[in-house]
């Protein structure tokens, strides 16, 4: 083959000021031992044109350019090979085969047979069994088996499409690192993310950032967990919520099964569900989607709201939260069934509501319903009264108190004006209840006098000097419920004191009456009517007789002290266990409602 001089220069001057522009790793290689060189594959290609470069062997090569390195073909239209430096450009249709496993296809190739480097560029796409990725420039290293993409690139598999702006695939370990702007599709969710790992092998997805998947189910926040792309099973160890139609579960941790709609939360847990406007916290909830149950402990306090002015508190060791259809867990519920919802606390329960606070050893809660069941010995305050049962069920009427059951050493407590207990105890005591509208009016406001007469204004008015504004409006009126008790039935074992006063509100005497059944109605919380059955022991006590023993029915005790608030609820400390046996000595506080009895 001859090349004249003149040729040689010329190519000489228009390929090699290419090698210039272009980055490239060290000459030398990184492995120890003897470099091997890149291989001209026979027949090498359609033409070749050595390059006259003094102290470096360069090939200009032709269609059907082939090539081999350590067990990696390379193909091309067109290349230039330094076989002093080992390196190689290649131009058109450029392939790199690596096994039976891997194939990379690009428009240019640069490659540096001393590191085995290669750095594609131009509508690259590589291939292996389990994906094939597209970017418009991979710098593959071949002797670490890592291909990295610093421009954005697309991988496809079989279930997923994942776009990053930058990312690493390790092809001995299957596993993808990708950057900034992640987002992976599957046709069951959408994942997006700052920045994942990914396992093309395990489907296992890991990342650290903000983090969002979102299904058909629902939307998972998190900002540092785990993901696996097939049991779409989740684990967050950072901050994460879980949002559905029907809830939002948060917290520290927190595990999520999408299959199986089973959700784990630890470390302050926030659980809100959204039909009843119900917020459940603790320390670890326990969501099974399923079958519509939560179990919250760790100081696990439920916050629901009952209406616009009225939210109802619970707190309690364990609270369990109730979600099924009416029908029966057998079959399917029918269409637009309501489903029953139910609140369970067990072990040290708190609960206050406007009119109402109780505190209990378990609780039940029929949100349907509008039923409370208190169990183990509870007791209850309802405005000026004090109740006590073995159990007791309060029914709700628009949000209101309507009605208690208390059965089994049932106790009924009020104090008069006078600081005395009016008690109620039987076996068993129905209270009805009633909601009163109480009227209150504002602080008036003033307005400004009119000082003309003229006409189309107000006449004038005379000065009056007076240091009170000359001319005062009211404020609209306001009303407020209050929870009144109405009546009180008691049925075995029946036993009352009550304290007649006049309408001075001096104390007349005490009754003090034992019967079978009795019927207590009231009337502007007073007393004001009495049935006694089943022949009635009554006694009426003057009052320089009335002494201590005498005012009090066995197993009285006055606990106002232990009545709790909003806040006992929210910040629960277990109360100090002690003997309390109060007498009317014992002083109300200046807030605390009194009831009058009157003969």
């Amino acid at each position: 083959m001859r090349i004249s001089i003149l040729t040689t220069l010329l190519l000489t001057a228009c390929w090699l000021p290419g090698w210039a522009q272009v980055g490239r790793p060290p000459m030398s290689g990184g492995n120890s031992g003897p470099v091997e060189k890149v291989e001209l594959l026979p027949p090498g290609a359609d033409s070749l044109v050595v390059l006259n470069d003094p102290g470096q062997v360069i090939r200009k090569l032709y269609n059907n350019v082939r090539f081999r390195h350590k067990g990696v073909l390379m193909y091309c239209d067109q290349a230039i090979q330094n076989v002093t430096t080992n390196v190689i450009e290649a131009y058109g249709n450029v392939r790199i085969l690596q096994g039976d496993t891997i194939s990379v296809r690009a428009d240019t190739m640069y490659y540096y047979g001393n590191v085995r480097q290669a750095n594609l560029r131009g509508r690259v796409t590589m291939k292996d069994r389990k994906m094939t990725l597209t970017t418009g420039q991979l710098d593959y290293d071949m002797a670490m088996g890592v291909a990295h993409y610093p421009n954005k690139g697309r991988i496809v598999d079989r279930e997923n499409i994942l776009t990053s702006q930058e990312g690493f695939y390790d092809t001995r370990t299957k596993q993808f690192t990708f950057r900034q702007n992640v987002r992976l599709v599957n046709p069951k969710y959408t994942l997006t993310a700052d920045n994942l790992l990914y396992n093309s092998l395990t489907k296992i997805a890991d990342f650290q950032g903000p983090t969002k998947i979102v299904n058909k189910d629902g939307t998972l926040l998190a900002s540092q967990g785990q993901y696996n792309t097939v049991t779409r099973v989740s684990n967050f160890q950072q901050r994460a919520t879980v949002e559905t139609p029907k809830y939002t579960l948060t917290g520290d941790t927190l595990f999520y099964d999408n299959n199986t709609d089973l959700g784990i939360a630890r470390g302050n847990v926030v659980m809100v569900a959204k039909e009843d406007k119900t917020i459940i916290t603790g320390e670890h909830t326990r969501y099974n989607g399923r079958i519509g149950i939560s179990r919250v402990t760790g100081n696990a306090v439920v916050k629901s709201v009952v209406s616009n002015q009225d939210t109802l508190f619970m707190r309690a060791d364990t609270l369990f939260s109730y979600d099924t259809p009416r029908d029966t867990a057998r079959t399917k519920p029918k269409p637009g069934t309501k489903p029953v919802r139910k609140l369970i606390g067990q072990r040290n329960v708190v609960v206050f509501k406007s009119d109402l606070q109780s505190r209990c050893d378990s609780l039940v809660y029929d949100v349907a319903d509008s039923t409370i069941y208190f169990f183990k010995k509870p007791i209850i305050w309802s405005q000026q009264y004090q109740l006590e049962a073995d159990s007791v069920t309060a029914k709700m009427k628009n949000n209101r108190i309507d009605r208690m059951f208390l059965r089994t050493r049932s106790f009924v407590v009020a104090r008069d004006t006078l600081q005395n207990f009016n008690q109620i105890k039987g076996r068993a005591i129905t209270a009805y209840f009633q909601t009163k509208n109480d009227t209150i009016r504002a602080i008036t406001s003033t307005m400004p006098t009119s000082t003309t007469g003229a006409k189309g204004k107000l006449p004038a008015r005379p000065a009056v000097a007076t240091n009170a504004p000359s001319n005062t409006v009211a404020a609209p009126f306001t009303v407020r419920q209050n929870t009144v008790l109405d009546r009180v039935i008691v049925e075995g074992n029946g036993q009352s004191i009550y304290f007649a006063v006049d309408d001075k509100n001096k104390l007349v005497g005490m009754n003090r009456v034992e019967c079978s059944r009795m019927n207590i109605d009231f009337e502007r919380q007073k007393v004001n009517e009495i049935r006694f059955y089943g022949q009635p022991d009554s006694q009426f006590i003057p009052p320089q007789e009335i002494t201590g023993p005498k005012k009090e029915l066995e197993g009285f005790r006055w606990r106002t002290a232990d009545k709790p608030g909003k806040s006992d609820v929210i910040n629960y400390k277990p109360l100090v266990k002690k003997t309390e046996k109060t007498t009317a000595s014992v002083k109300p506080s200046a807030a605390e409602p009194v009831l009058n009895t009157k003969k």
